[in-house]
């Protein structure tokens, strides 16, 4: 693990990591575009609406996934770079048998309180009934998906990426499978899209469980290790709960858009939902770069290796930002053909093209942004993870949109992403400047 993570060529170790997070990523964005392409083919528009209901529960499960996955591999990185191979084996089992816990917690959770949680996800009369049966299985089966994230994030801490790759690969394919079986020849309905999501989850659980046996040297499952003391405890937290918090601000961010432009009509929302899905695309990829490159940054923190962690930081910076210039402005050069593939109607391609232009526009900042989170739960700075956290799409995003709305009305609503992205970025980098003065360490050495 030494030889990779502290001795080979930073390109060459760089995307041996950073590749099969990508090609995962694009494999899960695959199958949400093929989910909902199969839900809307049986034209019944309850199905799809109760499908969209439940969808949140999906966030909120990877939420919780991802206190103990990123938390738990951004300490173990660290703890190898130290060489502290032990308690890393301590931290992941504690990590994953955390996950297997809180999921069967959040089962019996979410069950008792299924009217209410439904009610408030906007589930009606006309909807209940589909919402709920996709709700139920997805609530038995919490413990799967949690699951899930933990062990691919925790394999890629030796270098396992591409193990962790095939796992999700092979369950998410899947679930593509199984989805129109269960529901054009079952006719199974929301019922039957919950189980093919949730044995695509099964299927990666058991291949994880096979490669943490088989081929990690300090990854355990062994329940005799899950005992940690209380600093670790909260050091796996204070950096997991920035990263959970992430998918909620996501979430929040497009409720406050939705919100904002419905005014202007059902068109512009529609555009903008077109919108976010391409613009989704390109940011999955730019996601898979930044986890992929996390246990390398950690592992180097760790070991105080500050020139190769320099070098790092900043071919990963020219990787994101090389991608988002190339494509964005791919994308922003044939926008209006893109919207037109989705939906070819004068009114949604004219409003979509502007929003695809100002939502691509600040792709290399955000790209930059996603770095800088990174490195901040990397080296285990949890103050600066959980403001980068907040701040894009939640504090920053709902201060800016608030004031360009009452400033420029539609066209400030449409810029408000960009403007919330760059000052995102200017938080990012003095935090970082304060945080971890590579400089000032290299001189030292």
């Amino acid at each position: 693990m030494e030889e990779l993570f502290a001795k080979a060529p930073v390109k060459q170790v760089y995307f041996k990591l950073a590749l099969p997070v990508v090609l995962g990523m694009i494999t899960t964005m695959v199958y949400n575009l093929a989910d909902t392409m199969f839900v809307a083919k049986t034209g019944d528009t309850n199905l799809v609406a109760g499908i969209t209901i439940g969808a949140p529960l999906f966030t909120f499960l990877l939420a919780v996934s991802d206190i103990f996955g990123l938390g738990g591999s951004s300490v173990i990185s660290r703890l190898f770079g130290e060489k502290n191979y032990e308690l890393g084996r301590k931290i992941s089992s504690f990590s994953m048998y955390g996950g297997i816990v809180t999921g069967l917690i959040l089962t019996v959770i979410l069950l008792l309180f299924e009217k209410p949680i439904l009610t408030m996800l906007g589930a009606r009369a006309a909807t209940y009934g589909d919402a709920a049966d996709f709700y139920r299985v997805l609530s038995i089966g919490a413990v799967f998906i949690i699951f899930s994230l933990i062990p691919q994030n925790l394999i890629r801490t030796e270098g396992l990426a591409v193990e962790a790759m095939i796992a999700t690969m092979t369950g998410t394919i899947l679930a593509i499978i199984l989805d129109p079986i269960f529901l054009f020849g079952l006719k199974l309905g929301a019922t039957g899209v919950g189980i093919a999501n949730i044995l695509g989850y099964v299927v990666t659980d058991i291949i994880l469980v096979y490669f943490i046996l088989k081929k990690a040297q300090f990854i355990t499952l062994d329940p005799k290790k899950m005992r940690i003391d209380g600093k670790s405890i909260k050091d796996v937290i204070a950096i997991g709960i920035p990263g959970s918090i992430t998918n909620f601000a996501q979430s929040f961010g497009m409720a406050l858009l939705n919100s904002s432009l419905a005014v202007y009509g059902a068109n512009k929302v529609a555009a903008m939902g077109i919108t976010q899905k391409v613009y989704s695309i390109v940011i999955l990829v730019i996601v898979g770069f930044t986890f992929g490159a996390q246990p390398l940054l950690g592992y180097n923190y760790g070991s105080k290796n500050w020139r190769r962690l320099k070098e790092i930081l900043r071919f990963d910076i020219l990787v994101q930002v090389t991608y988002a210039v190339i494509v964005g402005g791919l994308l922003i050069i044939f926008a209006r053909p893109v919207i037109a593939l989705f939906m070819n109607q004068p009114d949604i391609v004219n409003a979509g093209s502007y929003m695809l232009l100002a939502t691509i526009i600040t792709t290399p900042v955000v790209g930059t942004v996603l770095v800088y989170t990174t490195i901040f739960q990397s080296i285990g700075n949890a103050w600066g993870a959980f403001i980068m956290a907040i701040a894009r799409q939640g504090v920053v995003y709902f201060l800016v949109l608030e004031l360009m709305k009452m400033i420029l009305g539609y066209h400030g609503i449409v810029w408000s992403q960009a403007i919330s992205d760059v000052i995102t970025c200017v938080i990012g980098f003095f935090i970082y400047e304060k945080s971890l003065d590579l400089k000032d360490k290299i001189n030292k050495n």
